[in-house]
């Protein structure tokens, strides 16, 4: 009978898409607790729930389903979130509602998403890339920007015409974010313009082309192309897709998607092709989760961009292999910025973005920089971030030059997508035969902060080495100097360098919130991260 009952609240719980998480860090940021929430699944409603002192808070989440539920409680229960074990309940319905809906008090939606969404915390990171002449991106901006701050406005998404990259090129890329109905309401005003220009200029084709990445394009044909066949039948619309990738680099591995028909039918066949892709992106998101929590303060679609590409370095032990995104894995709120070249203080460069030094193999700087600086330039705007290749040092022979530093400044995103690639490179080419490169990173921290760093009697960085597998090389305390910051040198292959620096940035981050004081129900009194505003409709790259 105790058996039956035990099963019985057991089969209750599974049944529950509601949880309740408690012992979140008062100093923790809504943007870490949204992208912890959001990688198990749709998050329809998220209040604050009681806060057990000044120093720890909890809330009610409530999921799309029970499995995403299920999900959360067997992932997060128990895990070690900012340096507090988590613990995640169900909760169950009996006819009162929720608990943490009780004036909607704490609730926050904190992905950019319509009001009128369903799900208010789904992300919108997965954009619509498209392809189209050159000579059309005239007609698309419009006089003075006319035309696609008008499409912007109309379809309230926001559209980037890349029209100054790849000069030259017949093609350009347009990228368009925001909600599946509102890219796809985008792209049809696009055609609009394009059919129109195409009829003032005699071309009787006018043909939709979306990119995508390789990995998703299998799933778009389908088993003995059944997938495909189905949306050309329902759409009476002709569609190929190139059997030759779009642009190759370490980051973009994208195949075009042509569609040819009447424009009513093309649009149709756009949805129906990006709710595919974008579903199986989500999948393969989900997947990511795990993995996730060793690099806090890197976006999940950063990592996927890595883990498990052929070829590339393995992803990190007892992980899942993912698939590489390049051209979805930059959410729209981090965009590439340029910055000053040479070494930039923390106290000038944007505090959102990260300095890092990387040293490489002076037999490596070849394969880094390129004919010509192609190869640089790729990691740059693949990157989205700065990065420069020190001069030799005129004041030692070359002979006993073994390394070179590389300096790198952007967001931890865009670190993580240049770092990869200078690593790889190195891996394939710095050396007289591939191996996994193991190579020394130097970042700065407050010298106020180094004693945390280490911790009572070197506790602290010894974990973090265990953690992470790098050697992390910090000066001594007794070791005072007048010197704002003090640099930390990591060592280790790309995985662990990179799990390395991201604890050691989210413990001095997480120090100096608690310096700051704690406000009212335990939350800091600096007002949560607000998502950074997309530029001005129609806005160009």
């Amino acid at each position: 009978m105790i058996q039956q009952s035990r099963e019985l609240v057991q089969d209750r719980r599974t049944r529950t898409n509601k949880v309740q998480v408690s012992n979140i860090p008062s100093h923790v940021q809504w943007d870490n607790i949204k992208r912890l929430l959001a990688t198990f699944g749709d998050v329809h409603q998220c209040d604050q729930g009681p806060a057990k002192s000044e120093h720890f808070f909890s809330i009610f989440v409530t999921y799309d389903s029970p499995d995403q539920a299920q999900q959360a409680f067997s992932q997060l229960n128990g895990f070690e979130f900012e340096g507090s074990l988590l613990k995640v309940d169900f909760i169950m319905d009996q006819g009162r509602g929720n608990r943490g809906s009780r004036g909607n008090r704490g609730t926050f939606r904190p992905f950019p998403y319509s009001g009128n969404s369903p799900n208010p915390m789904r992300p919108t990171d997965f954009p619509l890339r498209i392809l189209v002449l050159s000579d059309m991106v005239g007609a698309i901006i419009g006089r003075a920007g006319g035309t696609i701050r008008q499409i912007t406005q109309q379809s309230r998404a926001r559209v980037d015409v890349h029209r100054k990259e790849n000069a030259g090129s017949l093609e350009k890329v347009i990228t368009i974010y925001g909600n599946p109905e509102n890219c796809s309401l985008a792209c049809q005003k696009i055609l609009e313009v394009m059919q129109q220009e195409a009829e003032n200029t005699n071309r009787s084709e006018n043909p939709l082309k979306i990119l995508a990445h390789n990995n998703l394009i299998g799933r778009i044909i389908g088993k003995n192309g059944n997938t495909i066949k189905g949306i050309m039948e329902k759409t009476e619309t002709k569609i190929t897709v190139s059997s030759s990738i779009h642009d190759v680099n370490s980051f973009n591995m994208e195949r075009t998607i042509t569609v040819v028909g009447k424009l009513e039918n093309i649009c149709k066949a756009e949805q129906m092709i990006s709710a595919k892709l974008r579903q199986s992106y989500e999948n393969d998101l989900s997947a990511m989760a795990p993995q996730a929590f060793m690099f806090p303060g890197v976006h999940p679609m950063a990592m996927m961009s890595t883990m498990g590409a052929p070829g590339y370095p393995p992803a990190p032990r007892g992980g899942p292999a993912t698939p590489p995104y390049g051209m979805y894995n930059t959410p729209p709120s981090y965009m590439p910025v340029n910055y000053p070249q040479g070494p930039v203080s923390s106290q000038q460069q944007d505090p959102s973005k990260e300095q890092v030094f990387l040293y490489i193999p002076n037999s490596a700087v070849g394969a880094i920089i390129g004919t010509g600086g192609s190869s640089i330039r790729d990691m740059i705007s693949s990157s989205g971030a700065s990065i420069k290749v020190a001069q030799p040092n005129k004041d030692e022979p070359l002979d006993k030059q073994t390394e070179r530093k590389v300096t790198i400044i952007g967001t931890p995103e865009s670190q993580w997508k240049a770092q990869f690639m200078i690593f790889k490179k190195v891996s394939f080419e710095g050396y007289s035969g591939p191996q996994e490169a193991r190579l020394r990173v130097e970042i700065f921290v407050p010298s106020s902060q180094v004693g945390r760093i280490i911790g009572k009697g070197g506790q602290t960085v010894r974990e973090m080495q265990r953690l992470t597998q790098a050697v992390i090389k910090l000066p001594e305390e007794s070791q005072n100097t007048q010197a704002e910051e003090i640099p930390v040198h990591i060592i280790g292959d790309f995985y662990s360098s990179q799990a390395a620096q991201r604890h050691i940035r989210t413990l001095v981050t997480r120090s100096q919130t608690n310096a700051r004081g704690v406000g009212r129900r335990g939350l800091v009194t600096t007002p949560p991260q607000q998502t950074p505003q997309p530029p001005r409709p129609g806005q160009t790259n």
